[in-house]
């Protein structure tokens, strides 16, 4: 199934190779997560409610003081302050069954706060931009680190 699925995506690259610019990681491994994660300023996810299991990329691109930008669901439903730590794309969350289709409301809501929020935001008040970048180590890197998590398998999985 995952190599039906990257020949898809190779497909789908060279049908938009024109109009869309994509790249394809081969190889991926930890050097290249390390590179990629230290070295953006906005963390995009968009994962299918309720698909997402626990997102830990978003979580250690926190540590390296970078906001989210993603659809509530996994650990941002619970890290995600609007505007503060960094943004949601698409309605709150509600109990959703795995055919419900979201796509067109949160492009509509990705593209909307691009455009009128996170990008002027970024280039006309960067001193704005740093304080969200030091929310989201204050806020998220110190609660969803390691330690909690260990603490949480610990307390909920093992000791019952």
């Amino acid at each position: 199934m995952g190599k039906k699925l990257i020949e898809k995506i190779f497909s789908i690259m060279h049908k938009l190779k024109d109009k869309v610019k994509m790249a394809y990681l081969k190889n991926y491994d930890m050097s290249i997560a390390l590179r990629m994660v230290s070295g953006v300023d906005l963390w995009l996810n968009t994962p299918l409610r309720p698909r997402e299991a626990s997102g830990t990329s978003g979580m250690k691109a926190a540590h390296n003081g970078v906001m989210n930008f993603s659809v509530l669901d996994g650990w941002w439903i619970e890290g995600h302050i609007e505007g503060f730590t960094g943004w949601s794309i698409g309605p709150p969350p509600t109990e959703t069954l795995l055919v419900d289709n979201m796509d067109t409301t949160d492009a509509e809501d990705l593209y909307r706060k691009l455009e009128n929020i996170i990008i002027p935001l970024y280039y006309e008040n960067r001193q704005a931009w740093i304080r969200m970048m030091q929310n989201a180590i204050g806020k998220n890197a110190y609660y969803f680190n390691s330690h909690r998590m260990m603490r949480r398998y610990v307390t909920e999985a093992y000791i019952r």
